[in-house]
């Protein structure tokens, strides 16, 4: 079935940095429903249909598949959407096609998270078997079983049990095919990419201590435990692994507020961010991501440099309480009284003489106020 992508669905920003979320076994996309729209707001998501499940034709795979076969669709997907490298997180044998990726793709994977999944998945006799089952006897028996595997007692996710009803049984088959191939524990040490390990403290199928040993061979991974969550981590307990997957993913994020601070000062930021709503949540990782992550970490221009730019579009847009501001990080920048007294006789000559009058007055408040002798109001 050459040319036929995975069903998936793309959500956030298209310049945003891309990141493509796995589903396990049985499952869709739905999987991720409760985590995704959270992680739009800082990247391009993409989560994606095993072959038969959801959207995805089942014809993708066959009798004897292996999980290199699902994550060469993987790829072939985002080919297609323009991804060339890309952050991960997939759960079990989504999971696992991100350790692939990251063994024998090491070009395409910037990051990884593997959740509630392993290195290898006990052997292939019990994924034969259940193979065979599913082969002779369909899913509606199998399925009847997923809460128990799952989630803990008394929680369901009845969209999530009905994909499972409702999946490919060859194709379903041909992922078990995969699932009992599977092991990769000899070459964890190759992985390069940042990793995270997400377990489930209630998972009976792949128990923390698999993602334990996945953690302790890739060198520099982190783990993180979830307490009460079970196999299926993003939809029984979404808020604790959203806040583990942006703590992971959201590199530029976190550089950009260091940058923030070191130019805007701690208190600045601080109060930025205890004024921050669910309304205004996404402009304020918008500024940090891109503003101070992006264009204020380059470094084609020194951050004297940016002071100087930064000051003549505040004064050529009446921006006086950023004005202000800048003339503060201006100075932990380096610049001198005198350079800002010049930028801003500059601006008189190309934004006008009332724009750089006003600016002058704003910036021998801020000077004074920070005991510097501030130039003459020109006005």
């Amino acid at each position: 079935m050459t040319g036929i992508l995975l069903n998936h669905r793309a959500e956030g920003p298209v310049s945003a940095p891309p990141l493509l979320l796995g589903p396990s076994l049985g499952t869709s996309y739905a999987l991720w429903d409760k985590v995704a729209p959270e992680l739009s707001a800082a990247h391009r998501v993409v989560r994606w249909d095993l072959p038969g499940h959801g959207g995805s034709a089942p014809g993708l795979i066959g009798p004897g598949a292996t999980v290199g076969d699902l994550a060469e669709l993987v790829l072939a997907l985002a080919d297609a959407l323009g991804i060339e490298r890309f952050g991960y997180a997939g759960v079990s044998l989504g999971g696992a096609v991100g350790l692939h990726l990251a063994v024998h793709h090491p070009e395409r994977v910037s990051s990884l998270a593997v959740i509630c999944s392993s290195a290898h998945f006990n052997g292939a006799r019990p994924w034969e078997e259940r193979a065979a089952l599913v082969r002779r006897e369909g899913l509606a028996g199998l399925a009847k079983g997923a809460d128990a595997r799952w989630f803990t007692p008394g929680f369901t996710v009845p969209r999530l049990v009905r994909d499972h009803r409702d999946a490919d049984p060859e194709a379903y088959a041909a992922c078990c095919d995969a699932l009992a191939a599977f092991d990769l524990r000899e070459r964890l040490a190759e992985i390069e990419a940042p990793t995270l390990l997400v377990a489930g403290r209630e998972d009976p199928a792949t128990p923390p201590g698999h993602l334990r040993q996945i953690a302790d061979a890739v060198p520099g991974a982190a783990l993180v435990e979830i307490p009460g969550a079970s196999h299926l981590a993003p939809a029984q307990c979404p808020e604790a692994v959203l806040t583990a997957l942006r703590a992971h993913f959201d590199g530029d994020a976190r550089r950009g507020t260091e940058v923030r601070r070191a130019v805007l000062g701690d208190a600045h930021v601080d109060r930025a961010q205890a004024r921050q709503t669910p309304f205004t949540a996404r402009f304020q990782d918008f500024i940090s991501r891109y503003a101070w992550g992006e264009i204020w970490t380059d470094p084609t221009l020194s951050r004297r440099e940016r002071s100087m730019i930064t000051l003549t579009a505040l004064v050529a847009h009446g921006h006086h309480d950023e004005l202000a501001m800048h003339v503060r990080a201006a100075r932990r920048n380096g610049l001198t009284p005198e350079e800002i007294g010049a930028v801003l006789l500059q601006t008189a000559v190309y934004c006008g003489v009332p724009a750089a009058n006003s600016a002058f007055a704003t910036a021998q408040r801020v000077l004074e106020e920070e005991g510097v002798p501030g130039r003459p109001d020109p006005g």
